[in-house]
């Protein structure tokens, strides 16, 4: 079968491409309201991109209403955003919180556990074994309806301890203690399953 994305719509190629672009990792951000209260949301258009400077990249859409999405107005402000990396028993929270609220109505409820982040002028979730402190550091808009690439600088990175050694300047992360939860199509949600590695030829 070819598909000519030509002769499709838009949210056509938006559930051919999530449900092949797989599996892709899912930040959970956490940011500040105008309010002051704490805006927590899932987006799964999302990686690494630069290592100097360090740069993570997320795709930021609108509400269905056409709205700016709460945490892209949160993020272009320039204040301080967390970026997690959400377990698989994570799942149902991560859900829960992609819910469309009134801007301002918060989605970190009791439920979620916060902790101290030092050098951080906002919390991270205390269950997440990575915490990426981050700051805006550029934004480009694409489409007719201008969905918003945000380039955010990582400042720290909140490890749990039992994930990483450290040996002399090397830093190893164990990929299965990390648990990370994956997003594939829909509502769908993928574990890691079975990791390998190879060496490189030398």
């Amino acid at each position: 079968m070819i598909i000519d994305f030509a002769q499709t719509e838009a949210l056509q190629r938006y559930h051919l491409m999530t449900q092949t672009v797989i599996p892709r990792p899912i930040a959970w951000v956490l940011s500040l309201n105008d309010d002051q209260s704490l805006n927590l949301a899932p987006f799964s258009y999302f990686n690494a991109v630069c290592s100097d400077p360090p740069l993570l990249v997320l795709s930021i859409g609108k509400k269905t209403n056409g709205e700016l999405k709460d945490t892209r107005i949160n993020l272009l402000s320039g204040r301080d955003f967390v970026i997690h990396l959400a377990k698989v028993e994570h799942a149902l929270e991560v859900t829960a919180s992609s819910a469309s609220l009134a801007y301002g109505d918060s989605e970190v409820t009791e439920d979620i556990n916060l902790a101290n982040f030092p050098g951080c002028p906002l919390p991270r979730l205390e269950d997440c074994a990575v915490a990426y402190h981050c700051k805006f550091y550029d934004v480009h808009k694409l489409g007719p309806n201008e969905q918003a690439i945000i380039y955010a600088e990582v400042k720290q990175l909140y490890l749990a301890d039992n994930v990483v050694e450290q040996n002399n300047k090397r830093y190893t992360i164990d990929a299965n203690k990390l648990n990370p939860l994956a997003r594939l199509g829909g509502s769908n949600y993928s574990a890691l399953g079975k990791t390998f590695s190879h060496s490189r030829p030398k």
